[in-house]
Order: C-alpha cells, then sequence, then structure tokens
C-alpha cells in the first residue's frame, strides 16, 4: 500500500486528501500512480501532469519513472508563492 498526499491546489481537486492505492502489476512506479488518478478524475490528471510540480517520496525528490515500495508516502507538490 503507498499513501498519496496531494497538496495545495492539487488537493481541492480530490476531496480525500490522503489516498491509499494498493501496488499491484499495473502500479509500480510514479508514473502508474498518476496515471491511476488521472483516470479516475482527468482535471486531477491534468493538474498533475503539470511539469512544474514536484513529486517527494518519503520525503525526497524523485522523478516520475520511480519505482514504490509498500509502505512508501508519496506527494505531489505544486508550486507555491507568498510573499
Amino acid at each position: 500500500m503507498v499513501k498519496v498526499l496531494l497538496f495545495g491546489r492539487l488537493g481541492e481537486l480530490d476531496s480525500r486528501g490522503s489516498i491509499s492505492i494498493e501496488l499491484g502489476d499495473s502500479i509500480q512506479t510514479v508514473a502508474d500512480i498518476r496515471k491511476l488518478l488521472s483516470e479516475e478524475n482527468p482535471i486531477l490528471g491534468k493538474a498533475l501532469a503539470e511539469p512544474q510540480n514536484l513529486i517527494a517520496l518519503n520525503q525526497n525528490i524523485v522523478n516520475a519513472d520511480h519505482n514504490l515500495s509498500a509502505g512508501d508516502e508519496l506527494a505531489f507538490l505544486p508550486p507555491v508563492t507568498g510573499g
């Protein structure tokens, strides 16, 4: 099981807050999770595909082709502004 967190405006596009996803033959990488979320919610999928988003796996920045393991925490982080 992988715990998926959506921050900022990404979290606003999916009301679940955190999502638990079971790993399997079709879900082994960050890109696979992003594809699954996109199929469930195309608006979220479009936002997740934006290149300025960061992906953190267990609090380390990774690429979409990174492999997942049971117990991982995956976070999608949109850019933030402030001031």
